[in-house]
């Protein structure tokens, strides 16, 4: 069975109707807004924000106007918990991994500087994981740099 690589928790991303109303209880909680930005997909917009050295939440909201994954979600369950993203050293690796082990691994996609997949809900825990490794350049194509990863740099 091929061994898992590093993992571990980089952030919690809550799906709201609106970036600026929900994260005035962020900023209340003592977050700080690091980063703002559009998807690439174009539907949704997702902000990060840092508690303490390690924590992370995301805000993740519809662009105005557009229908999406996003706005059924909301549509169905309301604002909340969304997903769970895991950062990894080695994606492949750790689809492999999880697929021999079982673990439905779905929507596995390449971009510039990241590339993700993501473990269903439809398991016990009910959760959406993401699974998400950093490539090169990732922090310096955005503003907060290294700041988006836990303790300053990825795994």
């Amino acid at each position: 069975m091929p061994e898992l690589p590093a993992m571990r928790v980089d952030h919690v991303g809550i799906a709201v109707e609106s970036i600026a109303e929900a994260e005035a209880l962020l900023f209340a909680l003592g977050c700080e807004k690091i980063h703002e930005e559009p998807s690439e997909y174009g539907d949704f917009r997702w902000a990060t924000y840092v508690l303490g050295g390690a924590s992370r939440l995301e805000l993740v909201s519809p662009e105005e106007g557009s229908e999406s994954f996003l706005t059924d979600y909301l549509a169905e369950n309301g604002p909340g918990l969304h997903h769970v993203t895991l950062e990894v050293a080695d994606l492949e690796a750790a689809v492999e991994a999880l697929e021999d082990r079982g673990v439905s691994v779905v929507d596995y996609a390449e971009f510039d500087h990241w590339g993700e997949a993501f473990v269903s809900p439809a398991n016990p825990t009910g959760a959406l994981f993401q699974l998400m490794e950093y490539y090169d350049g990732y922090a310096d194509a955005r503003d907060a740099g290294c700041r988006l990863f836990v303790d300053g740099k990825s795994l």
